[in-house]
């Protein structure tokens, strides 16, 4: 996969309450910004990967939008890595040859669904059955965390406070996020409680939002854009549930998001992360979720991770950012749209097309990461994305 596929065109739709709008408006919304950004027309795409959780069963969906005349369109549905599984589906056919052009998008309407976003109820013995809330599942992390490291409750609870204005603060500046103000840390810190550890800010909103790619073969990217993005790896891990079966799980990591850091690390000849991304987007559905993620992606050293979030080392100005677009926290998660949102940020920021108030400074640094999960601790699946704007050598 390293550098034998370009993203040409990206687009998202702002995130949030979109009473006025159905899912196909979302579509037509994001799809229309992706094609006038190159040039191109629906009928000019070969194939479409959709990626929705629950605001359409069929790839019509999609066909029915954009006034589709014999395309195929593939509906794609992976939990919260909806999204993900759609860009790295339309790249896997770009890259077979099977495609000249492909587009990803996803799209989801959860304000339609109320409050919980929930928008369907799973066929029993479908492998996707749990029996606790997701704050209650990402919420075992916190603990377990703390226990390991040894890390009082008061100090942890400081880390997760300050992972939540982190992304507060980075979405304020982002018009397309959900949220648009930044809570103080006290705010944060005393909001209502959801579960033991966790409050209100700690947990991701409901949104509604919708986002696209545009994937063409590396060699045929110059003829649409002069500064495309070059995927360099797509790695995918869906665990078997072991997790929530075993006796001695140990809810401080994710081994589903190390196994498929690594293989993206390897693919894309990444050596240390921290040093070699200019940033990275990943999956902050709850605050401690990020804590454990910057462990696992390698960004920090096992039991370091709590004291580089207090001392900075994430933020926007920081040695390495991540969620600089505002992340979960601040757009909220439209499943179906989330992993292709994250993907929109490294467009921007790599290609120095963020809003100055925005642009992170690079360093010299010309990859960024993504990383996009679903399902609970211990059962997880994990997509990592590494893309960047220079061809490797042996590539040019």
């Amino acid at each position: 996969m390293r550098d034998r596929v370009a993203i040409i065109s990206m687009a998202c739709t702002p995130f949030g309450d979109h009473w006025d709008k159905s899912a196909a408006d979302l579509l037509v919304d994001a799809a229309t910004e992706t094609f006038a950004a190159v040039g191109l027309s629906p009928q000019d795409v070969d194939a479409y990967w959709l990626g929705t959780k629950g605001s359409g069963d069929t790839g019509k969906l999609l066909s029915q939008a954009l006034r589709l005349a014999d395309k195929p369109v593939t509906r794609v549905e992976n939990v919260c890595a909806t999204g993900s599984d759609a860009f790295r589906n339309a790249c896997l056919a770009v890259a077979s040859g099977e495609v000249d052009i492909a587009m990803a998008i996803g799209v989801e309407k959860l304000k339609d669904s109320g409050y919980s976003g929930l928008t369907r109820s799973n066929p029993p013995n479908d492998a996707t059955g749990i029996s606790m809330t997701a704050p209650a599942a990402f919420g075992m992390l916190a603990p377990a965390y703390a226990q390991r490291y040894g890390l009082d409750l008061a100090s942890l609870r400081q880390v997760l406070t300050r992972l939540a204005w982190k992304n507060y603060a980075n979405g304020a500046a982002n018009p397309r996020a959900q949220y648009q103000t930044v809570p103080s840390p006290e705010a944060i810190e005393h909001s209502p409680r959801v579960t033991d550890l966790l409050r209100i800010h700690d947990c991701s909103g409901v949104a509604d939002g919708a986002a696209a790619a545009i994937v063409v073969r590396a060699e045929d990217a110059a003829r649409y854009v002069r500064d495309p993005l070059y995927v360099k790896a797509l790695s995918f891990v869906v665990g078997n549930g072991e997790g929530l079966v075993r006796d001695h799980t140990e809810f401080s990591s994710i081994p589903e998001v190390v196994r498929s850091a690594q293989q993206a690390y390897d693919a894309a000849g990444v050596g240390e992360p921290r040093r070699d991304l200019a940033l990275a987007e990943v999956h902050d559905c709850f605050t401690p979720t990020e804590l454990v993620l910057m462990e696992d992606l390698g960004f920090s050293r096992r039991g370091e991770g709590w004291r580089d979030v207090l001392a900075g080392d994430f933020d926007r100005d920081g040695a390495l950012p991540v969620n600089p677009d505002g992340g979960l926290k601040s757009f909220g998660h439209p499943i179906g749209a989330s992993g292709l949102r994250m993907l929109y940020e490294c467009w921007l920021q790599l290609r120095s097309q963020a809003p100055p108030e925005r642009q992170i400074d690079l360093q010299g640094r010309t990859m960024g990461l993504t990383q996009n999960l679903g399902g609970p601790p211990g059962d997880c699946v994990s997509f990592v994305a590494i893309v960047g704007t220079q061809l490797s050598e042996n590539q040019t």
